[in-house]
């Protein structure tokens, strides 16, 4: 969908939220952003996060604007399509993944200990019901091991930049090749699959403390799956 300048005006006035990027009279743009206009900005990409995190990356950015109490032509103003709303979000939530891949990683010292932090605190964070759809590509038993880490296709289905994905998959790939060396991994247990466990273990109840709940429970049975059972 694309707006010209009047529209994104009109919009604005009709919805009640006056556009802060559209000058008096001018329509022209303001550089840097002023106040309200990053405040603006931060309130669409919070709500994009909310609606997307429960709705999917389906959800029209009507739904988003009216979350971000803002008309939608503000949304426009900033995302001239939802493609680059999405792509924005997927990619913020794929680096913040990384950074917690990361942490888990140089700051546990047992194998099984780093896994299950990274897994716990991607899980709390939410972030697995926005990762983008091409990382969980979850292959068959018996695949080879070449092949049990997601292909990038750089098909329609990408939603977020291919460096960002290798980089997510490369160190959440040592994780799981430090645990399955450690024996505490079942051998058969890929990066998709670790990847599933967070988008799964993360639903989206209207109820804070029952999600945490329901997510923390969640993750402790699917954390049993992975584990390997030597002599069972």
């Amino acid at each position: 969908m694309h707006i010209q300048d009047p529209q994104w005006a009109m919009t604005a006035t009709v919805s009640g939220h006056p556009d802060p990027d559209v000058r008096g009279g001018g329509g022209g743009r303001t550089s840097p952003l002023r106040v309200d206009a990053q405040r603006n900005l931060e309130h669409v990409l919070r709500a994009a996060r909310e609606v997307f995190g429960e709705l999917g990356y389906g959800a029209p950015m009507e739904d988003v604007a009216r979350r971000a109490r803002v008309g939608v032509g503000t949304v426009y103003r900033r995302f001239p399509s939802k493609d680059v709303l999405v792509r924005r979000i997927a990619e913020e939530e794929t680096a913040r993944l990384t950074e917690q891949a990361r942490s888990a990683l140089g700051q546990e010292e047992e194998a099984w200990s780093a896994l299950s932090r990274f897994l716990r605190t991607s899980v709390a964070s939410g972030a697995g019901r926005l990762l983008p759809p091409q990382v969980l590509q979850v292959q068959p038993a018996g695949a080879a091991e070449g092949a049990r880490v997601p292909q990038q296709r750089g098909g329609a289905d990408d939603i977020t930049s291919g460096a960002g994905i290798t980089a997510l998959l490369d160190v959440v790939g040592q994780l799981v090749e430090r645990a399955r060396a450690a024996g505490e991994l079942r051998v058969d247990v890929s990066v998709a699959d670790v990847l599933l466990v967070i988008a799964t273990a993360a639903p989206s109840l209207p109820d804070p403390a029952q999600q945490a709940a329901a997510s923390a429970r969640l993750l402790d049975i699917l954390l049993e799956g992975l584990r390997s059972r030597p002599g069972a």
